[in-house]
């Protein structure tokens, strides 16, 4: 139709609020095609898009839902770190992103399994105490520092994980500082050793092969 104006979304209503402050008057026409009808509808088009950068910010200010400002967030969050690595798709960012704002820490063994499980191990841990009168014959003889020492087992998966736990040897010409010998497990270290409450020594021990579902003895 001739002489009907086309906006950008959102645009036109923009476009009559700008209309409706004018003056009144044969010198003040806005109709398509006007110098002031272009102009008024490049005002209203730029409006609107401010109106619709401000919505978007209402989903950037959510770690959950932030893409545009997901580095901003990242970089207050001191992500990605050196235990967790960097997640490759914007989702796994924004769940990381939200994990590690709204983690809020613990001391119990219930969270450092469950912190564990959340890397993708299986871990128990027991807890030592020294060696005091009255224990049992057959119990460790530990000293006095180990009342702040515990041990993390990592064990092997099961048919209900993926695969087993990797093993890596270490081989001639690797960096010094390399482990002889390791597990996969370098983030999982790294996590529970960056969450361990300070004054505590943390102990890894891990399982290669699960133990057998069942035992024969072909000795009798």
């Amino acid at each position: 139709m001739s002489g009907e104006m086309i906006y950008p979304r959102g645009s036109g209503a923009y476009f009559e609020q700008l209309r409706a402050l004018l003056p009144r008057g044969a010198a003040w026409i806005c109709e398509a095609g006007t110098t002031l009808g272009k102009l008024l509808s490049g005002l209203a088009v730029e409006l609107a898009r401010i109106d619709a950068r401000g919505i978007d910010l209402i989903e950037e200010a959510d770690p959950r839902t932030a893409y545009e400002l997901l580095p901003d967030w990242e970089r207050v969050a001191g992500l990605p770190d050196t235990c967790t690595g960097a997640p490759e798709t914007a989702r796994e960012r924004q769940a990381a992103l939200h994990q590690k704002l709204t983690s809020t820490g613990g001391q119990t063994i219930a969270y450092f399994i469950d912190l564990a499980a959340k890397a993708g191990f299986l871990i128990e841990i027991d807890e030592h105490r020294p060696a005091v009168v009255g224990m049992a014959c057959d119990a460790e003889l530990y000293g006095e520092a180990w009342a702040f020492a515990w041990t993390v087992r990592v064990l092997p998966f099961n048919g209900t994980q993926q695969g087993e736990l990797p093993v890596a040897v270490a081989e001639a010409g690797d960096p010094v500082g390399i482990p002889l010998r390791g597990w996969g497990a370098l983030d999982l270290e790294c996590l529970i050793g960056r969450a361990r409450p300070a004054h505590t020594t943390v102990l890894f021990a891990y399982e290669v092969e699960p133990e057998p579902a069942l035992w024969f003895d072909f000795t009798r």
